[in-house]
């Protein structure tokens, strides 16, 4: 009897192998890079009394999506306090917050990149549909072989989970800026450049901040998965209830988390009205 095997676990291991010990050097360099920024991130908000912080964050929120949003946020916070989980919340927002901007550094870049280009489109749209549709526990297995276990390859996973809706968003957002705008631009002298700072990128920032909220609820939800390689905060909560079947924990872990993803993602979109709102009057 014939048996046809492929070997591509074990092609996948000996790249794998390959890659990381010639840049593991570079990789431990920048994994104690990243490690002291998370942690002085959540030193810094754990460092000031609860009442402060939820104060800051209610006039923050109050500021930029209005009063009803930031009486939620208060008593939300106020309710992660009072269930004995806000040094987990806190834990969680800094890698979820530091995801988020990681993701978008490296997404905004390459979606203007394709927005401006039919050939990297058509290159980044495979590798951004293979992103997609990877299981997220996937996701931990290259993060943990670089950065070993910790926050360093949580952040890492979580960065590289969330990062294709900015890229789409961002692309989309430029493509979706019409042609008399750009031509009007160029025609008033503006280079290519000129025209993507001052008219393309301020037209398409409410579809560029829809890819903001997508890549922050993509975070929060990779926490709860990345909490199995030593993410913490929240998700550590949720994962040691499974283990200890906590039934009650995992409902205050949960909660938390939820909490946490109804604020961001009415903050998010709020300020995407806004953008739309003056986009139209400009219009």
């Amino acid at each position: 009897m014939i048996e046809f095997f492929i070997p591509l676990a074990d092609w996948i291991n000996v790249i794998f192998e390959v890659v990381n010990y010639h840049i593991s050097p570079a990789m431990r360099s920048f994994s104690s890079f990243l490690e002291i920024l998370i942690k002085q991130f959540e030193m810094t908000l754990l460092w000031p009394p609860e009442s402060v912080i939820i104060i800051i964050v209610g006039l923050i929120i109050w500021r930029l999506a209005g009063i009803r949003l930031a009486i939620f946020a208060v008593l939300g916070l106020l309710t992660t306090f009072g269930m004995g989980i806000w040094k987990e919340t806190m834990s969680t927002i800094a890698l979820a917050v530091s995801g988020t901007i990681m993701s978008l550094i490296f997404g905004v870049p390459l979606g203007i990149i394709a927005s401006q280009s039919d050939r990297a489109e058509k290159i980044l749209r495979p590798i951004l549909d293979f992103m997609q549709t990877l299981p997220s526990f996937v996701y931990l297995i290259p993060a943990v072989m670089f950065f070993g276990m910790g926050k360093v390859a949580a952040l890492a996973a979580t960065m590289i989970f969330a990062m294709p809706p900015a890229v789409r968003l961002t692309n989309l957002g430029i493509r979706e800026v019409s042609r008399e705008m750009v031509e009007a631009a160029r025609a008033f002298g503006s280079s290519r450049g000129q025209t993507l700072i001052d008219v393309q990128l301020p037209l398409a920032l409410p579809t560029i901040m829809a890819g903001v909220n997508q890549c922050i609820m993509m975070s929060l939800a990779m926490t709860v998965i990345a909490s199995m390689i030593g993410a913490g905060g929240l998700g550590l909560v949720v994962l040691r209830s499974m283990q200890t079947l906590d039934i009650g924990m995992g409902t205050v872990g949960g909660l938390g988390i939820v909490i946490l993803a109804v604020i961001l993602d009415r903050l998010t979109e709020n300020i995407a009205k806004n953008q739309e709102v003056r986009k139209s009057l400009n219009n």
